[in-house]
């Protein structure tokens, strides 16, 4: 159920309003971000496993069903990735493991019926620092660089 539609046009007549946006930053410490549209703030910056990961987009499912709404989700697609700079060849092999979990994310999001979107990486404003982050977004709790990078789909759609 792929929806490479803006979040900011999901919403049909008689469709349920988009309460929150999740983004995902896949590795072996999976960033996840989530937004809330009403607010229009962060409430959510971490770093799970990714089991727990799929676990916390599952409950946020939820939630929104609770609230009479729906979610959307945006997963970094480092299949999508091109280039990979100095030392390509460790980078090409660390970044086969994260491939097949964008490949499992794409599979979660689909068998959950959740609408979603694949990122390509040269499309993210990655690797922000932490004060920046804070200056942008006004979170004001610690960050990883993976919570960051996952917000960094998500913050202000």
């Amino acid at each position: 159920m792929k929806n490479s539609n803006n979040p900011r046009t999901l919403i049909g007549a008689n469709e349920c309003p988009l309460l929150y946006i999740i983004g995902i930053d896949p590795g072996t410490k999976t960033g996840l971000s989530i937004y809330n549209k009403q607010t229009k703030q962060l409430e959510a910056v971490c770093t799970l496993k990714v089991h727990e990961a799929f676990v916390s987009v599952q409950n946020q499912y939820a939630r929104a069903k609770n609230e009479g709404g729906k979610i959307f989700v945006r997963v970094e697609d480092a299949r999508k990735r091109k280039r990979y700079g100095a030392n390509s060849r460790a980078k090409m092999q660390g970044a086969g493991a994260i491939k097949i979990q964008s490949k499992q994310w794409e599979e979660f999001l689909k068998s959950e019926g959740i609408s979603f979107d694949l990122v390509a990486p040269n499309q993210i404003k990655t690797k922000m620092s932490a004060e920046y982050f804070k200056k942008l977004t006004g979170w004001k709790a610690r960050t990883s660089s993976h919570g960051r990078d996952a917000s960094a789909l998500i913050y202000g759609l």
